[in-house]
């Protein structure tokens, strides 16, 4: 069977490769799953990403599935049980964020009827597809992204700076920053 050409950045380890072949890059517009994302992207800030992968179950239990009306209406007496879980990232002010964003997103989702149409607006609803022959080329933020974090910012999100902001773009498929030589390219 022939090895297949991924990213490098998920190099050997299993969680890494299955996370990049079944989900970053490809294109989502379920405001579930990208409110998952602003939660785990805020929460990896200092952080690899691979630690976040691997707290990502505990991350669902803690967070109510990422039901972000739960997540909104979450009381200090929750953030103190979060603070105590030892499956998760505990730091207060990212666990606070989680919450105060999750009311923000909400926001968003009565302002423009979905979290969706309001972060695939910024690119009419199409995907950039990128051709960029190695990881190194791939910038940490682009103006795009910090056009969409600057608004967030100014809408109150906190832990969405513009190399996270556009972390979540790539990993939601608002950018297919696969390299050209990684045979999910084609794919997403």
């Amino acid at each position: 069977m022939a090895t297949l050409t991924r990213c490098t950045w998920c190099g050997d380890d299993p969680l890494y490769q299955q996370y990049h072949d079944t989900e970053w890059g490809l294109p989502c517009r379920d405001d579930k799953k990208l409110f998952e994302f602003v939660l785990l992207e805020g929460a990896q800030a200092g952080l690899s990403w691979i630690t976040i992968l691997r707290k990502r179950e505990a991350y669902w239990e803690a967070f109510a599935d990422f039901e972000v009306s739960k997540v909104a209406a979450f009381t200090e007496h929750d953030i103190e049980r979060c603070l105590q879980n030892p499956g998760i990232v505990r730091n207060r002010l990212k666990i606070t964020s989680a919450v105060s964003n999750a009311r923000l997103f909400m926001d968003i989702q009565a302002e423009f009827g979905s979290f969706s149409s309001y972060f695939w607006g910024y690119v009419d609803n199409q995907p950039i597809v990128n051709y960029w022959a190695s990881q190194a080329e791939i910038p940490a933020t682009t103006e795009l992204s910090d056009s969409i974090s600057k608004d967030m910012k100014k809408r109150g999100f906190k832990f969405f700076g513009s190399t996270i902001c556009y972390a979540h773009m790539q990993a939601m498929g608002l950018v297919n920053d696969h390299t050209i030589d990684c045979y999910r390219h084609s794919q997403c």
